[in-house]
């Protein structure tokens, strides 16, 4: 079996052709994967709070639900990559989709018998499906050249979309299904949740073979060893920390921005009469422009450059704050506005975020690094939830959301330093030789 594995692992990396293909093949599984996976994260950011809310009979901790499924993503992102590093992106991603199928599965029954312990609980564990769903982006990167990287990731999250976009749409369905079967209605988007996530894990498990993550190190290795390549310099080594310091930054930043808005927009539109119909449509808007852009915004990046469009990440959220805060309570259109704006921005703070983030690594430590991040931006989406009830309700959904978008602007500086960093460094570069 091990020679077998080694014999298809030399034919990829002796071929150029194999390669590309085992690429294009990769973002098709990556984004199959990823239709299930978007419907099962809408689930949760939807119903999440208001099912909370209603168990607990406060909106001070409205934001839990998020804050806990968020904070379960952390830990699992730092297994899904310590597995992925080595084992393969196929036994990472698929544990992590199933496991977050679980989760969801226990939130179901945590409505039925009314267990806010069991809900809790069930919520941490259904938050390796959110994990797994943020790193699969990575897992189209291994084999992109660094012309392709951010289109790669975009690819990826497009698919998310019809997912995405769909979950909360059938919020209402799922709600009547439940009904229908003697289950609360505010559970019956986490039954989707949990087919849809175990979908993903399946799809990842049968289909990614071989992997790209080994085929990648594979290549690398090889490339290594024919050129003689020596350790990386001490200034390489130092913009490469710097890249993945800038890269983290921006994915915090606005994960954090985004999570701590989004998080209230339901809570906010039940107190002043919108239905769970209307908090779909709005929901949909937000996930759907997180998500769709990338069809655009992957190849702005690779051909505008990271630090341009890290910048108009920084300026869409600060507009999707100041609209979220002076938009009428009983103005659909202006909250569809604010929060679609607010899908727009982190979706360029996520993708470029994340090509600085391969740009500055290895395929030999990619996975490990990768699943770290992601666990400082799960926390950061955790800190994000849970603080938003609280400002909410001691100052108001305004207040909230005119500070997120001001936080949003510390990214103009981080990447006016990295790029003045990498200018020093390409002088040094050219001193020397």
């Amino acid at each position: 079996m091990t020679r077998n594995t080694n014999d298809l692992t030399h034919s990829y990396i002796d071929s150029p052709e194999k390669q590309k293909k085992l690429y294009k093949r990769t973002l098709f599984i990556v984004g199959l994967s990823q239709i299930f996976g978007g419907a099962g994260l809408a689930a949760g950011i939807t119903v999440g709070a208001i099912l909370a809310q209603q168990m607990l009979g406060t909106d001070a901790f409205a934001g839990l639900p998020t804050a806990i499924f968020t904070l379960g993503s952390a830990g699992a992102a730092l297994i899904v990559g310590r597995l992925s590093q080595r084992y393969g992106r196929r036994a990472g991603l698929a544990t992590g989709f199933i496991v977050g199928g679980i989760g969801a599965i226990g939130v179901v029954f945590a409505a039925i018998i009314n267990s806010i312990f069991l809900l809790f609980a069930s919520l941490l564990i259904y938050g390796a499906g959110t994990a797994t769903n943020l790193q699969a982006r990575y897992a189209g990167t291994d084999l992109a050249n660094a012309k392709q990287r951010a289109t790669a990731v975009s690819m990826a999250m497009v698919f998310t979309t019809f997912g995405a976009v769909a979950g909360p749409n059938l919020v209402d369905v799922m709600g009547k299904l439940a009904l229908a079967i003697n289950v609360p209605a505010l559970a019956g988007p986490f039954i989707l949740a949990a087919v849809a996530y175990i979908l993903a894990g399946l799809v990842f498990y049968i289909m990614l073979r071989p992997d790209p993550l080994l085929i990648a190190r594979a290549i690398e290795a090889n490339k290594q060893e024919h050129d003689n390549q020596k350790d990386c310099t001490s200034s390489e080594q130092t913009y490469n920390k710097r890249g993945v310091a800038v890269g983290a930054t921006v994915m915090v930043l606005t994960q954090i921005v985004m999570v701590a808005i989004m998080t209230m927009t339901p809570v906010h539109m039940g107190h002043h009469g919108h239905g769970l119909r209307e908090v779909g449509i709005v929901i949909g808007a937000h996930i759907g422009s997180m998500y769709l852009p990338s069809l655009v915004t992957g190849i702005l990046i690779d051909k505008i450059g990271r630090t341009a469009m890290t910048i108009a990440s920084g300026v869409t959220l600060l507009l999707a704050g100041l609209v979220a805060a002076m938009a009428p309570s009983d103005s659909m259109g202006l909250l569809v506005l604010a929060l679609s704006l607010l899908g727009l921005g982190w979706n360029l703070g996520l993708i470029s975020g994340t090509a600085q983030i391969v740009d500055a690594t290895e395929p030999s430590t990619r996975a490990k690094t990768q699943g770290t991040i992601d666990v400082l931006i799960a926390l950061a989406g955790a800190s994000g939830g849970a603080l938003s009830g609280m400002v909410v309700a001691h100052s108001s959904y305004a207040i909230l959301s005119l500070s997120g978008g001001i936080l949003s602007l510390i990214l103009i500086p981080v990447v006016i330093w990295a790029r003045g960093s990498k200018k020093e460094r390409t002088l040094k570069v050219n001193k020397e030789l």
